[in-house]
């Protein structure tokens, strides 16, 4: 057996990658760890997104957790943060999270938390791995196996979590709210109207085969245009998970995680509360984003891409602050993971205390046009050594200078490698993206 654990915990497609039988090996190894831990009978908080294979997908990991002696806490449809933060909050072992983000339906994925609401490191997911691969793990008997609970209050727990992380008032404020038919369409609707917003939901009716579909944060002018038509002051969009968010101004423009993240960074700046004035962001955010934060006096750590990666930044530098282009934004002052309710009720904040409007927030920074492309048909093992291909990206980074930059990277998860390049122009970022994908296909033809 290879490498079960990917970037963001297990993911594939239901029933064929991640199958029933492979989601009890894993509760299994999870309690099996915990034990030897020293958690005799450890409590596991398990939550999971509305798509078909979850209820599947919950009842296999709850026999695992069961199996190995330990009590698995059911809290039903909350977000990935949910789960997270309920772990902390009920002294629990571990959660899990059932849940592909913003994938389609057919895939689904297993995330893990540690007791302290943190993702399980590298090591620890490969002790679990290890004992999965052997199929070992405890077999306890008699009252040692564990049982299946459930939380009837983890819901209003998390609302009040949110909804109290700050005290303004949002009333007046007309947003619409697209919960991408996910984890967030119950409670993201709950939290804005708990703090006064007038909100109108779109793709808030989970039925588990719509989740993602054509709405949610990967799909952005779905709420662009739910703004337009119905005179919102601003849009927000979550994913099936709800630990991302992109949000919409009144005039129908995108505000993607890196305005936002500016925003917040501005904010916690002028506030004396962004730790040692610094912020954490991955390879992929615009360089629009990095000149508006060196004009503001911020300094700006840089990660490769993976929420992950810019969570191990945060907690290695002692940041509070720090996010993707993607809408994945991190507040360690309020939470352990990703959250897109807590970051629209800190972005929607900004809005009431300043007196501005999204749009004009999102000022803070100049979008350099970008341009994004796959190469596929490459052998993308052999990009390191491709000289010739190295070779003309430094010379479009020379004729750029610091008008733009280039950033050239297998891709982690499928056989491309990505090419992308930002400039002044939209016709520049094209063309110096066509050039290097035109050496990447010929000196890495497969």
């Amino acid at each position: 057996m290879g490498r079960i654990f990917g970037t963001d915990g297990v993911r594939g497609k239901a029933n064929v990658d991640l199958t029933p039988e492979l989601a009890v090996l894993l509760g299994r190894a999870l309690v099996t760890v915990l034990h030897d831990e020293g958690e005799r009978r450890p409590s596991v908080v398990v939550g999971r997104d509305p798509r078909w294979s979850g209820e599947m997908l919950e009842a296999a990991l709850v026999a695992g957790i069961t199996s190995a002696g330990g009590d698995a806490v059911c809290v039903g449809v909350l977000p990935t943060p949910a789960v997270a933060y309920l772990t902390t909050r009920s002294s629990a072992a571990a959660g899990a999270m059932i849940s592909a983000s913003h994938n389609p339906v057919g895939d689904n994925g297993i995330k893990f938390f540690g007791t302290d609401g943190y993702k399980l490191t590298d090591d620890e997911e490969s002790r679990l791995e290890e004992i999965v691969a052997r199929q070992g793990g405890l077999r306890p008997v008699g009252t040692r196996i564990g049982r299946r609970l459930t939380d009837p209050a983890a819901v209003s727990r998390y609302i009040e979590h949110v909804a109290t992380s700050t005290d303004v008032d949002l009333s007046g404020l007309r947003i619409v709210v697209d919960g991408a038919n996910g984890a967030a369409s119950n409670v993201a609707p709950q939290v804005y109207r708990q703090l006064g917003a007038d909100v109108t939901t779109i793709h808030c009716r989970p039925d588990g085969a719509n989740i993602n579909e054509a709405c949610g944060s990967t799909h952005p002018q779905a709420v662009a245009a739910a703004v337009v038509e119905r005179d919102a002051d601003a849009g927000i969009s979550h994913d099936g998970d709800a630990d991302r968010l992109i949000a919409a101004t009144h005039q129908g423009e995108e505000v993607d995680g890196d305005v936002i993240l500016a925003v917040l960074a501005r904010q916690a700046h002028i506030h004396g509360v962004l730790r040692h004035d610094t912020v954490a962001t991955t390879v992929m955010t615009n360089l629009g984003f990095r000149r508006a934060m060196e004009q503001l006096g911020i300094d700006v750590v840089e990660t490769a891409v993976g929420d992950r990666y810019v969570l191990e930044a945060m907690r290695e530098r002692d940041l509070n602050l720090g996010g993707e282009q993607s809408g994945h934004l991190i507040d360690l002052d309020r939470a352990t993971t990703g959250d897109g309710v807590l970051s629209a009720v800190r972005l929607l904040s900004a809005v009431r205390e300043t007196g501005a409007t999204l749009q004009e927030l999102g000022s803070v920074m100049t979008r350099l046009p970008q341009v994004l492309v796959n190469v596929e048909g490459v052998a993308k093992d052999r990009l390191a050594n491709a000289d010739p291909v190295w070779a003309a990206v430094h010379a479009e980074e020379a004729r750029l200078g610091d008008a733009g930059r280039v950033l050239l990277r297998p891709s982690g998860t499928e056989p491309v490698i990505r090419v992308m390049a930002e400039a002044d122009s939209q016709r520049d970022a094209q063309a110096t993206v066509e050039r290097i994908a035109a050496a990447v296909r010929t000196h890495l033809a497969v």
